[in-house]
């Protein structure tokens, strides 16, 4: 059950931070060169950006998570299964940042979660 409930942690903390940053940084804006002070205004907007730090705080909790979930659970089950994640976020882009999604995006998504699923298994 431990496992199940960290998994879930994992899967809906790895997608929501990725949906958060993605939003955040389409309110945020395209990094318009790489000289030091055009940085500095970029980091600076995307650190007063809600959906910037809302991302990073799912990553955060994310990491720690996967950090603390290493000590009880086998790596070549973990961290696969985490990319569940993966498939949650491309459903939440379709639905919730309106992307599109083409065929091949949604054929890989789905082998995903059938490897997931194979996981499970015994």
């Amino acid at each position: 059950m431990r496992t199940v409930l960290t998994l879930a942690v994992l899967s809906l903390c790895g997608a929501l931070g990725d949906l958060s940053l993605a939003k955040g940084m389409q309110q945020v804006g395209a990094l318009p060169t790489l000289r030091l002070r055009a940085l500095l205004v970029f980091g600076r907007t995307m650190a007063r950006t809600g959906a910037v730090r809302l991302g990073v705080l799912c990553l955060i909790v994310n990491c720690v998570t996967l950090v603390v979930a290493l000590s009880w659970a086998e790596v070549s089950f973990l961290v696969p299964a985490t990319a569940l994640h993966f498939v949650l976020a491309t459903l939440g882009a379709k639905w919730l940042l309106h992307e599109h999604i083409s065929g091949v995006r949604w054929c890989g998504t789905l082998l995903v979660g059938l490897g997931v699923a194979l996981l499970t298994l015994p």
